[in-house]
C-alpha cells in the first residue's frame, strides 16, 4: 500500500476525530448565528491553494467535487437539528453523526484509491477541499435557516404567553 495513502489517510482520520470532539463539545453550549456562519468563512481561507498552480483544478472537477459535496450535505442536514433548553437553542445530540464522518472518510479513501493515480495529489487536494466547502456551505445555510424558524417560533410563543403572565401579576 501506498506510504502516502496511509499518511493521508491517518490525518484525515485524525481530522474527523477533532470535528467529533469539536461537534460534541459545541453541543453543550447554545447555538448562535456566529457559530454557524463563522466556520464556512475561515474555511474559506482555504481558496488560497488554488494560486499554487499544480492545484488549480479543470471546470469539470470543480463541478464533479462541488457536487458530490452537496450531495453529502443532504446526510448532515438530515441529522442536524435544534431544541430549546432552559430559554436557549442547542443543537441535538446526533448519534448518526459519527456513522457519517466515518463514512465519509471511508468514502475518501475509496475516491483516492480509484482516481489517485489519474490525479495529480495537489488537483486530489483542491478537489476533496471543494468537495467539502460544497458539503459545509449546504448544511451552514440550511442551519443557519432552521436555527432562525426555531429562534423566531420561540420568540413568538414568548410573546404570546407575556400578556397572560402580565395579567396574572395584576391581579
Amino acid at each position: 500500500m501506498n506510504i502516502a495513502l496511509l499518511a493521508t489517510t491517518a490525518g484525515a482520520a485524525c481530522m474527523a476525530m477533532i470535528a467529533l470532539f469539536i461537534r460534541m463539545r459545541a453541543i453543550k453550549k447554545p447555538a448562535s448565528i456566529k457559530k454557524i456562519i463563522l466556520p464556512p468563512f475561515f474555511m474559506s481561507t482555504g481558496m488560497l491553494m488554488f494560486v499554487y498552480e499544480p492545484a488549480r483544478l479543470v471546470p469539470l472537477q470543480i463541478i464533479e467535487a462541488l457536487t458530490v459535496g452537496i450531495i453529502f450535505s443532504f446526510l448532515l442536514m438530515r441529522t442536524t437539528s435544534f431544541e430549546i433548553r432552559n430559554s436557549h437553542i442547542y443543537m441535538k445530540r446526533s448519534k448518526a453523526f459519527a456513522f457519517i464522518l466515518i463514512g465519509l472518510l471511508i468514502a475518501r479513501v475509496i475516491f483516492k484509491l480509484i482516481i489517485g493515480d489519474s490525479i495529480e495529489v495537489a488537483e486530489l487536494g483542491g478537489m476533496f477541499y471543494l468537495l467539502a466547502f460544497g458539503m459545509i456551505i449546504p448544511w451552514r445555510i440550511y442551519m443557519l435557516i432552521r436555527f432562525k424558524e426555531i429562534e423566531k417560533r420561540y420568540d413568538a410563543s414568548i410573546n404570546t404567553a407575556e400578556p397572560a403572565l402580565s395579567k396574572k401579576v395584576v391581579k
